[in-house]
């Protein structure tokens, strides 16, 4: 068994849902030349255009993009959900379709267990299907964030000590509701249940939040602009501002 990061599986405790942020210090934005707008392929916009990367995520928008944007994020994540719900809609039509930008999401599991059932099953979907379901999993968070926050969530949390990992990914995405969540967009039960229970997928959620660890995150959301790691970046206007500064 490869799995590693102990602390992202049952032995770990519900973090508080309001302590995902990172909060770290501030980078110069000294403006930069104006990125010229990208015309993409025929019969399609640059948000259609989804592949994934060699790290793992999942990456929306112009291969050759100027600007490449990485977001690690968290599904139970609040703050994560704040941006899914309010960036992520303008961040596709006024930067991504450009041909500017593309777009990169990377599961970090920050919230354990649960994070690590939402996540693999998020993931055993089709390219075209992974955004549309990450953008559905933020607007429709409140119901998954009630579910983490009830007594039945704790007495799941120790009944899966000590559990396989595919057994605490599928105790959780099953509890919180996520394999019926993926049912009704096109995932049937049996395929949803056979990308819990392969450790190959879980392990892919693993490796992604440890290489996320060695660049430098410590929470999420947390955005790289081209490599760099964006500190004090949390909400779509800080984001954009971003953006713009580096000639978006």
């Amino acid at each position: 068994m490869t799995i590693k990061l102990s602390i992202l599986f049952a032995a770990a405790p519900l973090l508080a849902l309001s302590a995902c942020g990172s909060g770290n210090g501030g980078n110069s934005d000294a403006p930069a030349a104006p990125v010229a707008a990208v015309t993409p392929p025929a019969g399609q916009d640059w948000t259609q255009v989804v592949r994934k990367s060699p790290e793992g995520g999942f990456v929306m928008g112009n291969p050759n993009a100027a600007l490449k944007l990485i977001e690690y994020g968290s599904r139970s994540c609040p703050t994560c959900g704040v941006f899914g719900r309010d960036g992520i809609p303008p961040l596709e039509e006024n930067y991504v379709k450009t041909g500017k930008v593309s777009f990169e999401f990377r599961d970090f599991p920050v919230h354990g267990g649960p994070d690590l059932g939402l996540s693999t099953l998020g993931r055993c979907v089709s390219e075209s299907a992974f955004f549309p379901i990450l953008e559905q999993t933020y607007a429709s968070q409140d119901k998954l964030l009630e579910k983490l926050e009830s007594p039945e969530a704790q007495a799941l949390l120790q009944r899966l000590q000590g559990k396989s990992p595919t057994d605490i990914a599928t105790g959780w995405a099953t509890y919180l509701g996520y394999v019926d969540f993926v049912k009704q967009r096109g995932v049937t039960e049996q395929q949803a249940k056979a990308c819990l229970a392969d450790q190959k997928n879980v392990q892919a959620v693993v490796d992604m939040a440890q290489q996320g660890g060695k660049d430098g995150v410590t929470g999420t959301p947390s955005f790289f602009l081209n490599g760099t790691l964006l500190e004090n970046t949390l909400t779509w206007e800080q984001l954009e501002a971003r953006l713009k500064a580096a000639g978006a």
